[in-house]
């Protein structure tokens, strides 16, 4: 019986465990899923408060976005606003001026659009512009040989186109030219001269001798502008020459010596006397031209030459005070008639014959009270001539 008790006990009490344990474990398993459960709450809130900040985040961007795009829309907006504006002012301006120009000058516009189309729209040349120098030399052969009187201008016409076309080579050979000759020259008078050595070469230039025309004109051009210096010239060409000769053995010896020569040393090297030298050099003197108009620099400013330059037909106003002064005392002694001759005749420059048409009488009259003044004046001066000298 005791045994039977033990084995009931212990089933009771092995139940009672196993119950417990059951139990304990769900207990645990309660606690577990309360775990989980309180887990899974956890993650879905911060799943809620991450997904919440990024949609802020983004919804911040979107409005920075905005705003931006916003105020560069409207900066965009003024820019052209103002734009507009100043291109309506601009053609308000423009019509305005177009009106004036239309109500002062109506035909300008029309005229202005010729000139446009003259300008995209030239003339191609025609006719013996369009032709070559050696065609247009043929063709003014031809004619010159004919002769023909029906057209007798056709000549000219040809000569006047050959001489456009050769008018550079005529100026270039002046320029050449004015190099070396002195600032009172002019270019236009080297180029005139030079055209008419280039009508002379048309005329007399022969092409069968095979020689083109630049190189035979250049040589007439040149020989025609000469020639014209020379016959404006005023001092021989002999004296041009020595001088030229002189100037040479002059700049020679500086270079030479470092210095500039003396007389002696030029006359030297130049195997003349010294007289002869310094008469040359006096008569080479007068080839030099000077400008009244070049200006001189001074300390007080630059002064023309012209102002410098003494005037001799200038009177002096204190000779001329003399003179008044000693015919009035030479005169003092005179009747009214006899001074009004005197000043007449030599102050003022008459005639007898004015004078006396002056004073109504006849020329000898006025001649013999002049030779009778003159008689008595120079008895006077005779004896006051120590004192007037003096």
């Amino acid at each position: 019986m005791a045994t039977k008790r033990k084995k009931k006990a212990a089933k009771r009490s092995a139940t009672a465990a196993g119950k417990k344990a059951k139990k304990a474990a769900a207990k645990k398993k309660a606690k577990k899923a309360a775990k989980s459960k309180d887990q899974k709450k956890a993650g879905a809130k911060k799943k809620t408060t991450v997904k919440k900040a990024s949609t802020t985040t983004k919804r911040a961007a979107t409005k920075a976005a905005a705003t931006k795009a916003a105020a560069k829309k409207t900066k965009v907006t003024k820019t052209t606003k103002k734009v507009a504006t100043k291109a309506k002012t601009t053609k308000k301006v423009a019509t305005k001026a177009t009106a004036a120009k239309k109500a002062v000058e109506p035909a300008a516009p029309v005229a202005k659009k010729s000139r446009k189309k003259a300008v995209a729209k030239k003339p191609a040349p025609t006719g013996d512009e369009a032709i070559s120098t050696e065609e247009l030399w043929a063709i003014y052969r031809d004619e010159a040989a004919k002769k023909s009187a029906q057209k007798p201008n056709r000549l000219d016409q040809l000569r006047n186109i050959l001489i456009e076309r050769h008018y550079p080579l005529v100026r270039y050979i002046a320029e050449r030219l004015l190099q070396t000759l002195p600032k009172s020259i002019e270019l236009d008078d080297l180029v005139s001269a030079g055209l008419f050595g280039l009508m002379d070469a048309i005329r007399g230039f022969d092409a069968s001798r095979g020689i083109k025309f630049k190189t035979y004109c250049s040589t007439r051009i040149r020989g025609a502008i000469l020639d014209q210096l020379r016959s404006q010239d005023w001092v021989p060409r002999l004296v041009r020459l020595k001088a030229s000769r002189i100037e040479r053995a002059l700049q020679r010896l500086t270079a030479e010596y470092g210095r500039e020569p003396t007389h002696a040393e030029l006359a030297r090297t130049l195997e003349m006397d010294h007289q002869d030298l310094v008469k040359e050099i006096q008569e080479a003197r007068a080839k030099t031209m000077f400008s009244l108009s070049e200006k001189w620099e001074d300390d007080e400013g630059s002064v023309e030459k012209v102002e410098v330059l003494e005037d001799k037909t200038a009177i002096d106003p204190v000779t001329e005070l003399n003179r008044r002064d000693l015919m009035s005392f030479i005169t003092r002694a005179l009747t009214h008639k006899e001074r009004f001759i005197i000043e007449q005749y030599y102050q003022y420059g008459h005639t007898m014959r004015e004078i006396g048409e002056m004073l109504a009488l006849t020329e000898s009259r006025v001649c013999q009270i002049h030779s009778n003044v003159m008689g008595r004046l120079k008895g006077l001066l005779g004896q006051k001539q120590g004192s007037l000298l003096n």
